[in-house]
């Protein structure tokens, strides 16, 4: 038996015979203990002449902790590339079973992270897919939303009025308080912006005009919906994606009672009722905060002020508003309820669709007050 080289004071490499090698592992095997890289004794495995089978044997092995089985793996997995038949029988059986435990299933293909970067083409291309997948969920929900309305329509569809009446107090109500300090600071925000300008032409009683304007055609409507968006979208999300989790969805469906008619309609009918009252209330709270920078930082009083605001908005420019919150009250209870439905069976799966229904509704909303706008532009409203 040769003595080929210590690889350190804790292991040794040694050829029993032609075929046979022998790796023998002494001393203290903790965290900490002073043991050259794995990577070291691969190497003088990989210089010896060839052979057919690598004996670990562990007699003088004093302590050992979970950096021996680690080791040890590193040292089996280049015995099975380069088929080597290795024998274990040496070690003790603590270390035994959990080699075999850590080799009881093998590792499957893709599990490990790759250290190449994906072509840009493939990014592409599953950016592509994704959105068509997401395209597809949607026409999907729209329609089942549809058949659902229909049904309400007819007077056959299945839901409790007790949780209508919920949602409603949930979607109404419950936002004022929010919605309130939004809209006012907002309506401050428009005034102090116009004032800055008018003021050097001392066109003062104009700000009237340019907040009465912004907000109920485009920052009441807008804001309460960012509001909503972000408040019942991602509860509704949030609402329905533990129900799928926990299975109360497929119990419905099991019971015969779709869950489209009992859980989204009435977060949907509570949403297009509540937000263009909201969208009311924003508004007048809007006009009163810019009505206070006007009147207690220039020269204009608030009869004046209301005067001037009675000229420039009319009844025209409160349908505008009204018509785009009902759309975004049909958006944001579109993305929360679709999101909430096609969530996945995790806690961390709820939170991504809470996540999701906020940024799709936000994108809607902006996509649609743009074609809203547009729309109002050349038809000259």
């Amino acid at each position: 038996m040769t003595d080929i080289k210590d690889i350190s004071g804790d292991i040794k490499l040694e050829q029993i015979d032609a075929d046979t090698w022998s790796i023998r592992l002494a001393g203290n095997w903790t965290q900490g203990a002073n043991i050259k890289p794995v990577e070291q004794v691969l190497a003088q495995l990989a210089a010896a002449t060839s052979f057919a089978r690598l004996t670990l044997q562990a007699g003088d092995l004093d302590r050992w902790d979970s950096r021996l089985p680690t080791y040890l793996l590193a040292i089996l997995d280049y015995c099975h590339t380069k088929r080597i038949q290795p024998d274990l029988s040496g070690l003790p059986e603590g270390v035994q079973g959990l080699l075999k435990l850590a080799r009881a299933v093998p590792e499957r293909a893709g599990d490990r992270r790759s250290a190449q970067q994906t072509p840009a083409l493939a990014k592409i291309g599953k950016m592509v897919l994704s959105g068509l997948a997401d395209t597809k969920g949607l026409v999907i929900f729209i329609g089942e939303t549809v058949l659902a309305g229909i049904s309400l329509m007819r007077g056959k569809a299945r839901f409790r009025a007790v949780d209508l009446f919920l949602c409603i107090q949930e979607a109404g109500p419950g936002a004022l308080a929010i919605v309130t300090l939004i809209s006012l600071l907002v309506g401050l925000i428009l005034a102090f912006v116009g004032a800055v300008q008018l003021a050097m032409f001392g066109a003062q009683i104009f700000i009237a005009d340019l907040v009465g304007l912004g907000t109920v055609r485009e920052m009441g409507a807008l804001m309460t919906a960012v509001i909503m968006s972000g408040r019942t979208g991602a509860a509704y999300a949030a609402q329905l994606g533990t129900m799928n989790v926990n299975s109360e969805i497929d119990a419905l469906k099991t019971m015969g009672i779709s869950p489209m008619e009992f859980l989204v309609l009435p977060r949907m009918l509570a949403l297009i009722l509540m937000l263009p009252l909201l969208c009311i209330y924003a508004d007048f709270m809007g006009i009163l905060g810019g009505g206070i920078v006007t009147t207690s930082a220039f020269d204009v009083s608030l009869t004046q002020y209301f005067n001037q605001l009675s000229k420039a908005v009319d009844l025209t420019d409160f349908s505008i508003g009204l018509f785009k919150s009902l759309v975004f009250a049909v958006l944001i209870a579109t993305a929360g309820c679709m999101r909430g439905m096609q969530c996945g069976r995790s806690a961390s799966a709820v939170g991504d669709a809470a996540t999701a229904a906020v940024v799709n509704s936000i994108v809607y909303i902006v996509v649609a007050d743009s074609i809203i706008t547009l729309i109002c532009n050349r038809l000259g409203i």
